[in-house]
C-alpha cells in the first residue's frame, strides 16, 4: 500500500436496546437454474418503513426514517485532508443476504467464514438500514435509500461510489452472478455461473444497475459481468454479488459458507491483494433492530492484527465512508455523519 498507518483503534462502548424484532424475511423457495422471470412493471419509489418499536439515538449512527428522496445529485462534503483508513491498492465487497449476527460469528453452520473472523477481523455493532433488501443495497452505494423503499425495478438519477471512484481516477467492476450482461434490466435471470450452486441473479441485487448514469451507458454498465469472468486486478473497487443461493436469500448458511470457501481464496492468494482489503457484509438480518437488524461484517487485509475488533455503532453507510476515506474522495450523504471501519493495522 501507498502508506501504511499505525495501529488506529476506535472503540466505542454502546449498549444496544433492542426493540421488537420485526419478523425473519421469508426465504424464497429455492429456485432452479433454469428459471426466468417475465419483466415488472417499473416501480415508483416509496418510504422505507420505520421499525415497528422506539430505539435509542446515536450521534454516529444516522437515522433512516424518512427516507431522502430522489434528487439529481446528492450533495457531498469534502472529505478531510488526513485519512485514519489506510489507502488500500484495491477493496472488494462481498454482499450476502439476510442473518442476522449470531446465525454466523460463533455459528458451526459457517466454519470458513468464522475462521476469516479469527484470522482477521470483525465489527462487532454494525446493522442495516431498513427491510427489505434493496434499500440497504441504496444506501451502502449512494449514502441514502432514495426513496427505495421495497424491492423492484428503479432507476435512480443519484450520484453514487461508482461515479466517486471514476471521479477520483479509479476503476470498478461488478461481478454478479448469473447476470446475462449487455445492460440486462431484468428482474432475474438463471444458469450455471462459476463458484458454489446455480442459482439466480436478482436485479434487486446489484446497485449499480439501479443507477441511471449507468444502465443508460453501454460502456458504464460493460463493468458489470458475470461472476466466472472475476479477476481479482481487474479494478480498483470490486463488488461481488452472488446468485440468490449462494448468498443466502434462498439457501442456508451452509450453502453461503461452502461459496465463500471455494470464492475467497482467488481474492486472497492474488498479487492483487497486496495492500488491499476484503469486506464481506450482509444486506440486512432477521431483526428490526435499528432499522434492518444486526449484521455481521468481516475485514480482511493482510496487515490486520489476528482477532481485530470494531466494537463502534456501524451501518452499511460507515462502510461507505470507509471506502471514501482510504481514496480521499467526498462524502456521499449520510456517509459524512458515519464512523469509518478503523481496525488496527500493522505499520
Amino acid at each position: 500500500m501507498n502508506a501504511r498507518f499505525g495501529a488506529a483503534i476506535a472503540l466505542l462502548s454502546v449498549a444496544v436496546v433492542a426493540g421488537a424484532c420485526g419478523p425473519s424475511p421469508t426465504p424464497s423457495p429455492s429456485p432452479s437454474a433454469s428459471l426466468s422471470e417475465s419483466p415488472s412493471p417499473e416501480l415508483t419509489p416509496t418510504t422505507a418503513p420505520a421499525s415497528t418499536a422506539p430505539l435509542p439515538s446515536f450521534s454516529a449512527f444516522p437515522s433512516t426514517s424518512p427516507a431522502p428522496t430522489v434528487t439529481a445529485a446528492p450533495s457531498s462534503t469534502p472529505a478531510p485532508a488526513l485519512a485514519t483508513v489506510p489507502n488500500f491498492s484495491h477493496i472488494y465487497v462481498i454482499l450476502l443476504e439476510n442473518k442476522e449476527f449470531y446465525s454466523i460469528v460463533g455459528s458451526r453452520e459457517a466454519p470458513y467464514e468464522n475462521s476469516l473472523i479469527a484470522k482477521y477481523g470483525l465489527v462487532t455493532n454494525m446493522f442495516a438500514e431498513t427491510h427489505p433488501s434493496e434499500p440497504n443495497y441504496i444506501a451502502l452505494t449512494s449514502g441514502g435509500i432514495q426513496g427505495v423503499g421495497s424491492d423492484g425495478r428503479f432507476n435512480l438519477p443519484v450520484t453514487n461510489l461508482f461515479d466517486q471512484i471514476e471521479a477520483a481516477g479509479r476503476t470498478w467492476h461488478v461481478y454478479a452472478q448469473n447476470y446475462p450482461g449487455r445492460c440486462y434490466a431484468g428482474s432475474v435471470a438463471g444458469g450455471g455461473d462459476g463458484w458454489g450452486v446455480d442459482g439466480l441473479y436478482a436485479r434487486k441485487h446489484n446497485p449499480a444497475i439501479s443507477y441511471t448514469d449507468i444502465s443508460r451507458s453501454p460502456s458504464r454498465c460493460a463493468n458489470i459481468t458475470p461472476l466466472k469472468a472475476f479477476d481479482p486486478g481487474a479494478a480498483s473497487f470490486e463488488l461481488i454479488v452472488p446468485n440468490q443461493n449462494n448468498d443466502m436469500h434462498s439457501s442456508s448458511v451452509q450453502t453461503g459458507d461452502a461459496f465463500l470457501r471455494a470464492f475467497v481464496p482467488l481474492i486472497l492468494d492474488s498479487p492483487a491483494f497486496a495492500g488491499s482489503a476484503l469486506f464481506i457484509t450482509w444486506d440486512e438480518g432477521g431483526t428490526s433492530l435499528h432499522g434492518g437488524g444486526h449484521i455481521a461484517t468481516i475485514a480482511v487485509s493482510a496487515g490486520m492484527t489476528p482477532g481485530a475488533r470494531f466494537g463502534g455503532l456501524a451501518n452499511h453507510y460507515s462502510l461507505l465512508r470507509t471506502i471514501e476515506d482510504a481514496w480521499g474522495m467526498p462524502y456521499l450523504g449520510l456517509a459524512a455523519s458515519s464512523t469509518p471501519l478503523l481496525f488496527p493495522y500493522f505499520g
